[in-house]
């Protein structure tokens, strides 16, 4: 594992911490997923959270039905279009989530070293004496001595709202626990988490392939993150099964790392999904304490140098009902971006916090602030030297694009693709400059009708560090000749300039097809 050195080896002058930063056009390189619910569901909240730096939704199918989801979804369009900013769409699967039903919603206190009975659900109350559970195969996969965590939205590290239990013993099919703190557990929906314990259930349920089939698929979504990922092969099931759902054979699967049996299979894992989601709130109950950042810098530096996007989850959980973040959590947004995450996940925090808005734009500033002493140059030569030569053609053009816009001090990298494939590639290098990735429609039948795509790769590209995309006139092909190539670039530069992120005698760097060549050019704006 290496280790990243900030910018920060100069001495600085104290004082200079406290200017304010300048304001950007791109709030944050680092990009912002935001799950929506109760609290951010309306037309006005969901285009605040857009503004305030939002670039994927996140909808989460452990809760709340297809319908519900699908009247958020409608909202997101109308905010789309009220704010003419772009947004991503990723359907967040149950996998094999073991829950405690509580139908009736009452609070449940459980007092330190008391006992609480876990049984499969029939029908029975939940209550401080008995949790009914919606797994029947629990007391087969326990033994006395073994781990569980109970909690609304998993083991927030809030020892009043979520318990920890030890198994005392195992009787038929339910499990006897001795409670080891007290705590009072509120809502609807509890989660429960055996640690470092294989459960017997399929990564994705048939609940899970009817809702990609009856939601996913008529919505297109662009990307399917897969909770639980425990091996590679749940990954290659979920894309034949998507495969076989004809609107999202280009959806992406990020695979979701949840609990040890994930870590252990992470390699095989990167190497089927097409990007990784750290989900620290069941890892970090799975993990030691002491292994937790360990595990997130070895797991972002393989993300990295295989130029795959890395997504980390729970990092400001106070904001849930805060405004400001903890001490600790503003540093750990911090060391995420420093770690080289593409994203930040917010679960909770948006989904039912009070302040959604607030949230997304606290993160995004202290990620800019991040960025800012992110040591690029050390972070290039490790990974042109773990790419190693001879280099492929496409990486040889997107390392020099970018060592190219940090010699001239580019304002901007103005990448051409089709497939998106260029334009990540360039961000794999992290430029230090956003790189503005215009996709190029391509047209394509299927016998019966022609149909233009580009709209996917656009917006799968929202959730890469440092890339931002816009969708150019279908009428310019990605491969053509200098006049119209010429035509598209002046209107990827206005859009810069409109934008604020191009000025005058500013250095751009373009990077693009001509024929069959691959072309780098550095140019230099007029007024």
């Amino acid at each position: 594992m290496h280790s990243t050195n900030l910018l920060l080896e100069e001495p600085i002058r104290m004082v200079s911490i406290l200017e304010p930063s300048k304001p950007n056009f791109f709030p944050a390189m680092t990009k912002i997923v935001g799950t929506l619910g109760p609290k951010s569901r309306s037309v006005e909240a969901i285009s605040a959270c857009l503004k305030a730096g939002m670039s994927v939704a996140r909808f989460d199918f452990s809760w709340g039905d297809a319908a519900y989801h699908q009247e958020t979804l409608e909202n997101l369009k109308l905010a789309i279009k009220a704010t003419k900013k772009l947004c991503a769409v990723m359907l967040d699967t149950v996998g094999p989530e073991l829950q405690v039903v509580n139908k009736s919603e009452v609070t449940i206190s459980l007092e330190e070293n008391e006992s609480v009975v876990l049984t499969p659900h029939k029908g029975q109350e939940a209550s401080s004496k008995l949790l009914p559970i919606n797994f029947s195969g629990l007391a087969k996969a326990l033994k006395p001595g073994d781990t569980i965590f109970v909690g609304q939205y998993l083991f927030t590290g809030s020892e009043t709202t979520s318990v920890w239990l030890e198994v005392s013993e195992v009787q038929g099919d339910d499990v006897v626990c001795v409670i080891k703190n007290s705590a009072t557990l509120a809502g609807s929906l509890f989660t429960l988490h055996c640690s470092q314990i294989h459960i017997d259930l399929p990564t994705l349920s048939d609940e899970d392939k009817d809702v990609m089939k009856k939601w996913g698929a008529p919505n297109k979504i662009d990307f399917l993150s897969l909770s639980y990922t425990r091996h590679a092969e749940d990954v290659r099931q979920a894309r034949e099964y998507l495969s076989k759902l004809g609107d999202l054979s280009q959806t992406l699967i990020f695979a979701k790392i949840e609990n040890v049996e994930g870590l252990n299979h992470f390699d095989e894992i990167l190497e089927e999904a097409d990007g990784i989601i750290l989900s620290r709130g069941n890892l970090g109950i799975d993990l030691p304490p002491e292994k937790v950042f360990l595990f997130q810098k070895s797991a972002l530096h393989k993300c990295n140098m295989a130029g795959k996007p890395a997504v980390v989850t729970r990092v400001v959980d106070s904001m849930t009902d805060n405004l400001r973040p903890t001490r600790a959590e503003a540093t750990d947004v911090a060391n995420a971006v420093l770690d080289g995450s593409d994203a930040i996940l917010l679960g909770a925090e948006t989904l039912r916090g009070l302040y959604p808005v607030e949230t997304i734009s606290t993160v995004g500033r202290i990620c800019a602030e991040a960025e800012k002493v992110f040591n690029q140059d050390l972070y290039f030569k490790r990974t042109v030297k773990y790419v190693g030569e001879p280099m492929t053609h496409l990486e040889s053009i997107a390392s020099s694009a970018v060592r190219a816009a940090i010699k001239v001090k580019a304002s901007v990298i103005i990448c051409f693709t089709s497939s998106g494939r260029a334009a990540r590639l360039i961000a794999k290098y992290r430029p230090t400059m956003p790189v503005l990735s215009v996709v190029i429609p391509r047209l394509k039948t299927n016998q019966l009708k022609w149909s233009f795509t580009g709209a996917f790769e656009a917006r799968q590209s929202l959730i890469v560090r440092g890339l931002f995309p816009m969708l150019a006139d279908p009428r310019h092909p990605a491969e053509s000749t200098s006049t119209t190539n010429e035509s598209v670039l002046k209107v990827a530069l206005d859009h810069g300039k409109a934008s604020g992120v191009i000025k005058s005698h500013d250095r751009v760097v373009v990077c693009q097809k001509v024929g069959d060549s691959s072309v780098v050019k550095i140019i230099e704006l007029d007024d």
